[in-house]
């Protein structure tokens, strides 16, 4: 299971996952509004270790601790994946260049602005 393809495979399968986890201000989710900077995996002895950090739109965020444990939910729910850690990070600090064009077009539909 230490192949990058199989990472690969499992990668997409959190990605997938994430698409679910919305902030609850904005009608994008997570990783198209580009609040997931790096999905991390590391083989261990009690199975497949997953790092994923993440920021948030603002510092002051006053969901920040659901979002992270969303974030862990969602991502240790896929089944390869034994354990997951979230870390938050302000670096880079998150913009609105970070947005996906999905994300985009979902906020120019929605009327919503950031």
């Amino acid at each position: 299971m230490s192949s990058s393809n199989d990472f690969e495979e499992i990668r997409e399968k959190v990605i997938e996952n994430l698409k679910n986890v919305f902030d609850p201000e904005i009608p994008v989710n997570l990783y198209d509004l580009g609040l997931i900077y790096e999905i991390n995996f590391e083989q261990r002895d009690a199975g497949l270790y997953c790092v994923i950090y993440m920021t948030l739109t603002s510092p002051a965020c006053p969901v920040a601790g659901s979002l992270m444990e969303q974030v862990r939910l969602v991502t240790q729910a896929v089944e390869e994946i034994n354990e997951t850690k979230v870390h938050i990070t302000f670096k880079p600090r998150w913009t609105n260049d970070m947005v996906s064009e999905e994300g985009k077009e979902i906020m120019a539909a929605s009327g919503a602005v950031i």
